[in-house]
């Protein structure tokens, strides 16, 4: 039986704790007369290139528009920080902006999206594992950026993960071991940075409906903060084992000025597998 979305929201959601230090006054920050963040303020830089640090969090889909696309129950059951509209609508659904025969998958790919779609697998999550890229940063819970000239660094506050992003020209490895974050080189073009990443296993969900990924993806983003406050940010997706062609998301990011991110410890006082019927 196909597992409702609203079931498979919740289980995504359910395993999850969102918080955040709140109201502290960030050195640098640029102000209105008021006091408060200004967002619209110019872009600031490091080393001549923009500076990308700070903690970001995915623009959200509003709930009109989520109930238009998944259903008016979408948001029947919601975990308080964790709302339906505090997500992207890519999250649910990477391929939402494709035909169904503009981006086609493999019989290999279909096979494994339908045992996510129907059962029996279940997202990572549910078993506290990992979420892979993009999945993790298109969710309720924020990433902050830290960056330097030679590498910069991501702090997931989902799995209290990080990524790794070299900037001091290194190459791509030829062999890497699978992993679920994979292995990440960048560069600047112009004001824009680029980063390849290859090396991702074949456990990652790109999406909570659960379209699947191989090792053999390659993805690309290009991240241009436009202002202080907004990040645009471009993820294209080749994955040649699962899908007809590559395929693109775009989405912004909004700094969420004078915070920061928790701890996240998926396993500490977990309680919603019993209620699941997991083991």
């Amino acid at each position: 039986m196909r597992k409702p979305l609203l079931w498979i929201v919740l289980v995504l959601l359910g395993n999850s704790a969102y918080g955040q230090w709140v109201n502290f006054p960030v050195p640098g920050t640029p102000r209105t007369r008021d006091g408060k963040p200004n967002l619209t303020a110019k872009t600031p830089r490091i080393n001549g290139k923009p500076d990308l640090s700070g903690v970001w969090h995915v623009q959200p889909t509003s709930r009109e528009e989520m109930k238009r696309l998944f259903g008016p129950d979408v948001d029947a059951i919601e975990v308080p920080g964790m709302e339906i509209d505090t997500i992207s609508k890519y999250g649910v659904n990477v391929l939402q902006d494709f035909k169904p025969e503009e981006v086609t998958m493999h019989p290999a790919a279909a096979a494994i999206f339908g045992r996510r779609v129907n059962g029996p697998e279940v997202l990572p999550s549910t078993h506290c594992m990992p979420l892979g890229m993009p999945l993790v940063t298109l969710l309720s819970e924020v990433t902050k950026i830290v960056q330097s000239p030679a590498q910069i660094v991501m702090m997931l506050e989902l799995d209290n993960a990080y990524r790794q992003i070299y900037l001091d020209g290194r190459k791509l490895p030829v062999d890497p071991s699978p992993s679920w974050l994979g292995y990440s080189v960048g560069k600047w073009e112009g004001d824009t940075l680029v980063v390849d990443t290859i090396g991702f296993n074949d456990k990652g969900w790109l999406d909570v409906l659960g379209h699947p990924q191989s090792e053999s993806m390659h993805m690309r983003e290009r991240y241009h903060r436009r202002d202080f406050g907004h990040m645009d940010v471009e993820i294209t997706m080749d994955d040649p084992k699962m899908y007809s062609k590559p395929f693109s998301i775009k989405v912004t990011h909004l700094l969420q000025a004078d915070t920061d991110i928790l701890e996240y410890i998926c396993t500490e006082n977990e309680k919603d597998r019993p209620h699941m019927g997991l083991q």
